[in-house]
C-alpha cells in the first residue's frame, strides 16, 4: 500500500508539472525530454520516485554493468561479514557452556560416594540444566552455519558475475573476504572440536566411576549380608 502510495503520489506531480508546461505555451525543452525520462524510469519495475529522472547517458552498458556488479559484491560481503560474526559468536558461546558442563561433571565424579542424597540431587539439576544449555547453543550454531554456507555460496556467485562482467576488483575482493572467513570460522571450529573431544572423554569417565562406584555399593551389601556364624574361627 506504501509503494502504490508513493507510485499515484509522483504520478500527480508528473501530470501537474506536465499541464503547467503545455497551458503556458513556451517550448518545454529540456524540461519535457526530463519529465518523459522521469515517466518512463518511474513505470519501470515500479522502482518510483528512487530512480532519477535523468539518465546518464555518458556511461556504457559495460560500465553499467560493472557498476550493479560490484554493488553485488559488496552486499554480498556485508553479508557475508555480519553472518561469520555471528557463526564465530555462536561457536564461542557452545564452547564455553561444554567447557562448563565439563567442569561441574568432573566436580561431581570428584565428590562421588562423599555426598548426601540431597546434595546430589542438586547438583545433577544444575548439570541437566547445563546439558540443556548445550543442547541449545549447539542448535544456535547450526542455525548460523547454514545462513553462513548460504553467503558463502552468494559471495561465490558474486564473485564470478564480477569476474565475468570485468570487475575484476571487485572480483578479488570478494573473493579474498571468502578466504579470510573460512580461516576464521576454521579456527573457531577447531575450539569446539576441542571442547566435544574432552566432553566425550568426561562422558567415559563418568561411565567408567559410575560403574566402579555401583560395584563397590554391591560389594558393601554383600559384607552387610554375610551371617556372622561364618566369620567365626572354627
Amino acid at each position: 500500500m506504501a509503494a502504490l502510495r508513493r507510485i499515484t503520489t509522483c504520478f500527480r506531480l508528473l501530470r501537474r508539472s506536465t499541464r503547467v508546461l503545455i497551458s503556458s505555451g513556451k517550448p518545454a525543452g529540456k524540461w519535457t525530454n526530463i519529465l518523459y525520462t522521469g515517466i518512463s524510469s518511474l513505470t519501470v519495475g515500479g522502482a518510483l520516485c528512487a530512480i532519477p529522472f535523468k539518465q546518464a547517458d555518458n556511461l556504457s552498458r559495460d560500465s553499467l554493468v560493472r557498476r550493479a556488479a560490484s554493488l553485488v559484491t559488496d552486499s554480498s560481503s556485508t553479508f557475508l561479514s555480519q553472518t561469520t560474526l555471528a557463526l564465530i559468536d555462536a561457536i564461542t558461546e557452545y564452547s564455553k557452556t561444554v567447557h562448563t558442563l565439563i567442569s561441574l561433571q568432573r566436580r561431581y565424579l570428584e565428590a562421588l560416594g562423599r555426598l548426601s542424597q540431597a546434595e546430589e540431587d542438586k547438583i545433577w539439576q544444575v548439570i541437566i540444566a547445563q546439558r540443556s544449555e548445550v543442547d541449545d547453543r549447539q542448535d544456535e550454531c547450526k542455525r548460523f552455519e547454514s545462513t553462513w554456507f548460504i553467503a558463502v555460496k552468494l559471495c561465490e556467485t558474486a564473485a564470478e558475475a564480477a569476474r565475468t562482467s570485468g570487475a575484476e576488483h571487485a572480483s578479488i575482493t570478494v573473493s579474498t573476504n571468502i578466504q579470510v572467513a573460512l580461516t576464521q570460522v576454521e579456527e573457531a571450529q577447531k575450539l569446539s572440536k576441542d571442547a566435544d573431544k574432552k566432553l566425550i572423554e568426561i562422558k567415559v569417565m563418568e561411565v567408567e566411576r559410575m560403574a566402579q562406584y555401583a560395584a563397590s555399593l554391591q560389594n558393601d551389601s554383600d559384607e552387610e549380608e554375610v551371617p556372622d556364624a561364618y566369620l567365626r574361627e572354627d
